[in-house]
């Protein structure tokens, strides 16, 4: 019989699984720009073999809502715990296949497509994964720490980051560039396996949460929850997918964009940038916890409001931030970005979460968290790189503001109070 859920173990479960999930997702993001152009769309020039690769990138996105979907079915139906573990096997098998892949010149244009087959396999799990995390640290939540929990699994994202930088930058320091082409690559993804069994182990230990036994024990459940969402619920859906767009956006920016950029253009060195980037990452860190008190004493909907405001303002430091020949000018710049996505990243699971009832909370949550990967993320690297290249840094930025601003005014049709 599982243990009973303490708060500390709730939360670790919450945490351990996003990180790991966020972990074998960046460790992609960082090869797509570092290593796949130059081994699975070699054929190409380096401009479009580049944007290839980010193609990819992109695809796992798509896969995030079918994940929503599949997961969230289950996850609304048999219960948080045996979904989250089921997300994390599909995720973390897909993530060790990538390091395990021949490349083109061994099997030609099947390697691409390996690759993709992979990649839409993590965007699978990772669209069970994120809000079931959100849900078991959220429905185990006392009165008014609601914010606080549900910012525990969000932690995962600047953790996982951080891990995946790091292991980058380790490889770069004890291999000469032959070497990491020729395997070291391979290394991150297939070393993920041993942070999957961590977290399958600690997910097993977990009870259900209360909030979906009390769903159970008045037979609430609702035999199709997807079906239940985009009837009764389309309209939260839809607000909950615009509120992250702006979130997406610039997270996406602020790492693959700007790590291609910057030592593509603006002849930043790799290990340079990546460090540029980890002490940006860790100014995301330290914010999703500011921005979830904040939160649960003035309310989510205020706290994403303000964050918003900050990125429409923060789209116009682009062009004059981010430059060549001038690193401590580009990590104020990745400072501000990451520290404003610290901001509007603490709050978003709680508020998506508080937007449906119980019965179909880890659908219609998971689903508008997705939806807004599509919109918002999985287009963000690739529109960046053509404005970029065609109208200049500044373009970027605009582009920024631009979904921002759309971000804020789906806030203002966000509940102010939770609805159940």
């Amino acid at each position: 019989m599982s243990a009973p859920a303490s708060p500390r173990r709730v939360l670790f479960a919450s945490l351990i699984g996003t990180t790991i999930e966020f972990f074998d997702f960046y460790i992609y993001a960082t090869a797509a720009v570092l290593v796949f152009p130059h081994l699975f769309f070699p054929s190409a020039e380096p401009a479009a073999a580049t944007l290839q690769s980010l193609a990819t990138f992109a695809l796992a996105f798509f896969a995030r809502p079918l994940g929503s979907a599949l997961f969230g079915h289950y996850g609304d139906r048999i219960g948080r715990k045996a979904t989250l573990v089921a997300a994390l096997l599909t995720m973390g098998i897909s993530t060790v296949l990538i390091g395990l892949l021949p490349t083109y010149a061994q099997i030609g244009v099947a390697a691409p497509a390996l690759l993709a087959l992979c990649r839409f396999g993590q965007g699978l799990g990772l669209g069970g994964e994120w809000g079931g995390a959100v849900l078991l640290a959220t429905e185990n939540a006392p009165p008014g720490k609601r914010a606080w929990y549900g910012m525990f699994p969000q932690l995962g994202a600047p953790l996982g980051f951080l891990c995946s930088t790091g292991m980058f930058l380790l490889l770069a320091a004890f291999l000469d560039e032959a070497q990491f082409m020729a395997w070291g690559w391979r290394i991150p993804f297939i070393a993920s396996a041993a942070l999957v069994l961590v977290g399958l182990w600690v997910r097993l230990r977990i009870t259900e949460t209360p909030a979906f036994q009390k769903t159970v024990d008045r037979d609430e459940r609702e035999r199709l929850p997807m079906a239940t969402v985009l009837r009764r619920h389309s309209r939260m859906l839809l607000v909950g997918t615009l509120s992250l767009m702006a979130t997406f956006v610039l997270f996406y920016l602020m790492t693959v964009f700007a790590l291609s950029w910057g030592t593509s253009q603006l002849g930043y060195g790799r290990q340079e940038f990546l460090l540029l980037q980890m002490v940006g990452v860790l100014c995301f860190a330290a914010t999703i916890p500011l921005s979830a008190m904040y939160a649960d004493r003035s309310g989510r909907r205020r706290a994403m409001i303000l964050a918003t405001l900050g990125i429409i303002a923060f789209g116009l430091l682009f062009e004059p931030l981010f430059a060549a020949g001038h690193p401590v000018q580009v990590l104020l710049f990745l400072c501000l970005g990451l520290g404003l996505m610290g901001l509007t990243y603490g709050p978003c699971g709680t508020i998506l979460a508080e937007m449906f009832p119980t019965p179909v909370r880890y659908t219609g949550a998971s689903l508008a968290f997705n939806l807004a990967g599509i919109l918002g993320a999985s287009p963000a690297p690739y529109i960046a790189t053509r404005l970029a290249g065609s109208h200049g840094i500044a373009a970027v930025g605009w582009y920024l503001s631009g979904m921002a601003a759309l971000t804020l005014l789906a806030l203002f049709w966000v509940p102010k109070e939770p609805l159940d």
